[in-house]
């Protein structure tokens, strides 16, 4: 099975180059503009020279059976749209595109041709987030800070703060009908955001404090007399009268902790076994992006 990987940077070469060099029967093909990176990255996999591609017009032609898009967001929808025009199956980076206009655009390109697209909301499939949906989950809160980072809105929410909203979805135990948002934008940059999603019994918290002194994530989920905090998806407590506390295993790799193993490997069977895959919820989290950024830049003036 012939795999592009578009964009050979941190991402691709600390999470998602060691799961996919590990897979038997898959096929690795590289690109980049970067020469340097391209023999490095190549070298270090140990992938043949003629799977190392200097151009998408000469991966294309070594007719890859999927791809992952691994390129810096400005370059997502271009590099999408020619996977899609010639049929491959896409996996790309969040966010699809920093624009809702390109979002749409591709995921209905996708459906209109057939051909998978998954968005990569590693957090999704993180075991310590995702057997959160077992409890009862009447208040979420989710907080994933940084240091001295204010940006700009649109670059800060569709880069960074999606996966909060996305976290925050895929919890709700329901639509929400309801949703607040508030922001503190300086001199055009984002300080914070604070976003509240509420529906039929639920509250569920968004927050992100780019100047908060620390780098952080932590989700807490409660109801029913019972509390779960997930800390930097490592460290799991349960409150339920005493705490008890859970922590990564010394040899779980960090690509299974963030559930990128589990969203690549997921992705790869539907694609083996001819399984539709579909971006029409991912399309529902930029859809929330964009009413964030609308929001917070209102609230400025």
């Amino acid at each position: 099975m012939k795999i592009g990987v578009i964009g050979l940077g941190d991402i691709a070469q600390k999470a998602y180059l060691p799961v996919l060099a590990a897979q038997p029967g898959l096929e690795p093909h590289l690109f980049t503009r970067t020469p340097a990176t391209l023999q490095r990255v190549g070298d270090t996999y140990r992938v043949p020279p003629h799977h190392r591609h200097p151009d998408l017009e000469a991966l294309l032609d070594a007719r890859p059976d999927a791809a992952f898009v691994h390129a810096p967001t400005a370059f997502h929808p271009p590099l999408v749209r020619a996977l899609l025009d010639a049929d491959v199956p896409v996996y790309v980076d969040k966010p699809i595109g920093y624009h809702l206009r390109d979002a749409q655009d591709l995921v209905a390109l996708a459906e209109e041709r057939g051909v998978p697209l998954a968005v990569g909301f590693n957090r999704r499939h993180a075991p310590g987030y995702a057997q959160c949906l077992e409890l009862s989950r009447e208040l979420i809160v989710l907080q994933k800070h940084r240091v001295g980072l204010p940006d700009d809105p649109r670059r800060l929410v569709y880069d960074d703060f999606i996966h909060v909203l996305d976290t925050l979805r895929f919890l709700a135990p329901a639509d929400p009908d309801r949703i607040d948002v508030r922001g503190l934008l300086r001199d055009g940059l984002l300080h914070h955001v604070v976003v509240q999603l509420a529906g039929e019994g639920f509250t569920a918290v968004g927050a992100m404090n780019r100047r908060s002194g620390s780098a952080e994530e932590v989700l807490e989920v409660s109801g029913h007399d019972a509390k779960r905090e997930v800390r930097n998806l490592a460290e799991v407590v349960d409150h339920r009268g005493q705490p008890s506390v859970r922590r990564r295993g010394d040899w779980v790799p960090v690509a299974r902790q963030r559930g990128i193993e589990q969203a690549a490997l997921a992705f790869l069977d539907a694609v083996r076994e001819g399984r539709p895959l579909s971006a029409q919820d991912a399309l529902r989290t930029h859809e929330l992006c964009e009413r964030v950024v609308i929001s917070v830049r209102e609230q400025e003036r």
